[in-house]
């Protein structure tokens, strides 16, 4: 692509990635846009334009499908690949003993080896391209452990370990991996949820898509290893850091309505 850079991006067809997609684009690089929503795929491609994207329905959990996306890909941009951007992401709100294994399993195939799953088939091409980057999404959640989040914040601690392992042995290849930790965001996945835990109520839901998509930019740029987003985040992790005594009572507080007795943990 006349020596263009270009980013991978999973989950390309809403919020974040969606966003992300938009922004990389505006400033001239070639966007690989993948996801499993064909519709909201093409209305992108469309806004985008056909010169500065590349489009591919692609489930993440299925490495057959994957390898294929991403040599499909780097065809276009002849073996380059600057950027892979892990976004991909489900959760499913609601106390551990009333979500089904089915779903809990689901959430684990899709954050954690979902994420693997596109490391290991972007892995050639990234150390063929001189600065490439791995960047994920992680969560606050993955600071401490959130009831009714419990596989989804597991989910997102392992992206974390996974983001800090690959950082040391990538380093050799000069691979970049950095993860990015936000609150709630205004995405589908959440405004969509069938039902949304206390924690959402008693900590809102302040930031939006656009706001990600710039600190991804940031990332992509800069070199910190856990990029934080948003005042709380970053309150949090540097509370806990000094005081780790006082996670379990502080993600209780912010956590569990108080006024269910159904929620109130031991």
């Amino acid at each position: 692509m006349n020596g263009k850079k270009s980013i991978f991006i999973t989950g390309a067809a809403s919020g974040i990635g969606l966003e992300t997609a938009r922004l990389f684009a505006q400033n001239n690089w070639f966007v690989g846009i993948s996801d499993k929503n064909e519709d909201g795929l093409k209305s992108l491609e469309t806004e985008v334009g056909i010169e500065k994207c590349f489009s591919m329905l692609m489930d993440v959990t299925d490495s057959t499908e994957v390898h294929k996306a991403i040599e499909a890909f780097t065809h276009r941009t002849r073996g380059r690949l600057d950027i892979l951007f892990n976004n991909a992401g489900i959760l499913k709100f609601g106390p551990f003993e009333k979500v089904s294994l089915e779903d809990n399993l689901r959430i684990v195939d899709v954050n954690v080896k979902g994420v693997i799953n596109c490391v290991h088939c972007a892995l050639d091409f990234l150390k063929k391209t001189p600065g490439a980057r791995i960047i994920t999404m992680a969560s606050v959640s993955a600071v401490y452990g959130v009831p009714d989040l419990s596989a989804y914040s597991a989910s997102k601690s392992a992206v974390c370990a996974l983001t800090e392992a690959l950082d040391i042995e990538l380093e050799r290849y000069g691979i970049i991996v950095s993860d990015i930790m936000a609150p709630y965001v205004n995405t589908p996945m959440l405004t969509c949820a069938d039902n949304v835990a206390y924690s959402v109520k008693r900590m809102g839901v302040k930031i939006q898509p656009a706001e990600v998509a710039r600190l991804v930019w940031k990332a992509a740029h800069g070199r910190k290893l856990h990029w934080k987003m948003g005042q709380s985040t970053r309150l949090l992790s540097g509370l806990f850091w000094i005081m780790p005594f006082i996670k379990r009572s502080v993600v209780k507080t912010l956590t569990v309505n108080p006024n269910s007795k159904s929620d109130q943990c031991p």
